[in-house]
């Protein structure tokens, strides 16, 4: 067994778990309870339902509890009302050591009427695995199955690489700023 520069040994890889393994749909139907002062659904009660079906896929994926890191490109393309039956579709789209990004669709028909649902808004959520202190423990990796997952699993390392990139450009010009003497 090699040990790394620490001194300590690998943690033995994850086997994998396909894309299928842990997606879900949670479904809702939306009430006056629900809604803003322009009559719709908040955006806020849309965000929670995504951010609670992510984390129902992020649990199921690594076997445990998983937090919220961030939410990515939340996107609202229609209006949600008051009687609309609300599905949110969540699935791991790609896993790093410890963190899983979710993508989620947001799916609404009319509670009371056949027609096909439509897209209504989208998001993509980071997660981070966590152990029982709150220390982030490793996440099997995810196996795209279809080709559409494997897409997503394209699309999410492009995701990751652009969040990286701007976490290290803002890193950088908050530096120079403070070399500059700037107390922002």
């Amino acid at each position: 067994m090699t040990t790394d520069l620490a001194g300590s040994t690998p943690e033995a890889e994850l086997p994998g778990k396909p894309t299928a393994a842990a997606r879900t749909t949670l479904s809702h139907i939306m009430t006056a309870h629900d809604t803003n002062l322009l009559g719709t659904v908040h955006g806020g009660v849309i965000m929670k339902l995504v951010d609670d079906a992510a984390g129902a896929v992020a649990g199921r994926h690594s076997g445990g509890p998983a937090v919220t890191a961030s939410m990515d490109e939340m996107v609202f393309l229609e209006p949600v009302r008051v009687g609309d039956l609300v599905h949110v579709r969540a699935q791991c789209n790609w896993t790093g050591r410890s963190s899983m990004e979710i993508g989620v669709r947001v799916m609404a028909e009319r509670w009371n009427e056949s027609t096909p649902a439509t897209q209504v808004g989208s998001a993509y959520l980071v997660f981070a695995a966590v152990d029982e202190n709150g220390r982030t423990r490793p996440v099997p990796p995810v196996i795209p199955e279809t080709e559409t997952d494997k897409r997503r699993y394209q699309e999410a390392q492009i995701r990751r690489m652009h969040r990286l990139a701007r976490r290290e450009a803002i890193k950088e010009l908050r530096e120079k700023r403070a070399a500059e003497g700037f107390d922002d």
